[in-house]
């Protein structure tokens, strides 16, 4: 059993989605039951498929000075760093800690691979990339970390989490391990993934994507619809921002069952749930909100819905919010710790957008429609392909003091 860990503060945080810029969009179209999902039209043979298209990346320009690093995903993630005062907030905490006391972690499962897929596709007579693709840097899996280093100029500790689903989830359980070491004083968390063909078609190849909007726990559910986003966090030591809300725990586990199921009993994702509830302190009866995976898949549902069911009193509300957004893959993590950030705040439970004739596997804690009440701890569920797991454990400011 994991040992109780001390809470987190985070201390500034921001998601930019289909649904919008910035943490005033998300939360307009959550509170208003506004689905960001519309027919594909992206792809160099654009899928039949219903997509979570993020407006402005095309006509986002990089700084001169970062130019180099030019390519979709890392558009996207400037622009997701332009909402919400993030940037001047990591500039305050650059002059608390000094760049070299502040880690950098973010989640990716594609990274700049829209841009490698271009340039293979106008690959010159002798089979070279095109001399404006000609450029390292973007054709690694490490290309959105190294660049949101050199945008934010940090210098200390920088790693990219690909674990599928769970990526950008991970990131805030490697953070609180680094600022309990004592490596860093503070870390930015976060994760960006943007829509390509290596997405698009891989997961349709799997036949995993729905040509209708994707519908979680519904029972003619079908299949996913696939989005991108970023988004990120401060985290910060719990002493530093007593009005922040925090993180308390985390939990993670691989059953490895498959590469693309999950286990049928949900071994895995239990384990991570009840490691981040030990983490944190936490009974079941105490979680007020979760925020599940429920990618609208057959199996993702079917095994979570019956974690949920045996695992939480009917008090506790739960929903996807994957009708929203689609399934950010690489950044769904960071969107719905988000998402669960500003259900603590503003005592929202997003309704379960797409499911409109429930499984009845799903029991009495799901939420159908948008729920006001106070929510003091959520919970955030991350589920990656080959049994990759992890769970966040959120709370509001001020909680069990």
């Amino acid at each position: 059993m994991p040992m109780l860990t001390t809470p987190l503060a985070v201390t500034a945080y921001t998601a930019t989605s289909a649904l919008g810029h910035g943490l005033t969009a998300q939360l307009d179209a959550l509170a208003h039951g506004r689905s960001g999902l519309r027919p594909n039209d992206i792809g160099s043979a654009p899928l039949a498929c219903w997509i979570g298209r993020v407006e402005g990346v095309e006509t986002t320009a990089l700084p001169p000075a970062l130019a180099d690093w030019d390519c979709r995903n890392n558009r996207l993630a400037w622009l997701g760093l332009q909402q919400d005062g993030f940037i001047e907030k990591i500039q305050i905490a650059r002059a608390r800690y000094g760049a070299a006391r502040i880690a950098l972690l973010l989640g990716t499962s594609t990274a700049s691979i829209g841009a490698t897929e271009e340039a293979y596709r106008r690959l010159d007579a002798d089979g070279g990339l095109p001399d404006d693709m000609l450029r390292p840097a973007i054709h690694t899996p490490h290309s959105l970390s190294a660049f949101v280093a050199a945008a934010l100029e940090l210098t200390g500790p920088c790693l990219t989490v690909s674990t599928a689903c769970s990526s950008s989830a991970k990131v805030f359980a490697s953070a609180a391990r680094m600022i309990r070491l004592g490596l860093v004083d503070a870390a930015v968390v976060g994760g960006v993934d943007t829509l390509c063909d290596s997405v698009l078609f891989g997961f349709n190849a799997l036949e995993l994507v729905s040509t209708a909007p994707c519908r979680p726990f519904d029972v003619a559910r079908d299949g996913i619809s696939i989005g991108e986003a970023a988004g990120f966090a401060l985290l910060e030591r719990s002493g530093m921002a007593a009005d922040a809300p925090q993180l308390l725990g985390y939990g993670e586990a691989s059953d490895a069952h498959h590469m693309s199921t999950p286990h049928p009993e949900g071994l895995g994702a239990e384990l991570a749930l009840r490691d981040a509830l030990a983490r944190a302190g936490l009974e079941a009866a105490q979680v007020d909100y979760i925020n599940l995976h429920g990618t609208a898949s057959r199996k993702n549902d079917e095994v979570e819905a019956a974690l949920v069911n045996r695992s939480f009193p009917v008090t506790t509300r739960a929903s996807s919010t994957k009708g929203y957004t689609g399934h950010t893959l690489g950044a769904a993590g960071i969107v719905e710790a988000v998402v669960a950030l500003l259900a603590i705040e503003h005592g929202l439970v997003p309704g379960n957008l797409g499911g409109e004739s429930p499984d009845p596997d799903c029991g009495a804690s799901f939420a159908w429609r948008n729920e006001r009440q106070r929510i003091d701890v959520a919970l955030s569920n991350s589920f990656g392909f080959g049994g990759n797991n992890a769970c966040l454990a959120f709370a509001r400011a001020g909680f069990g003091a």
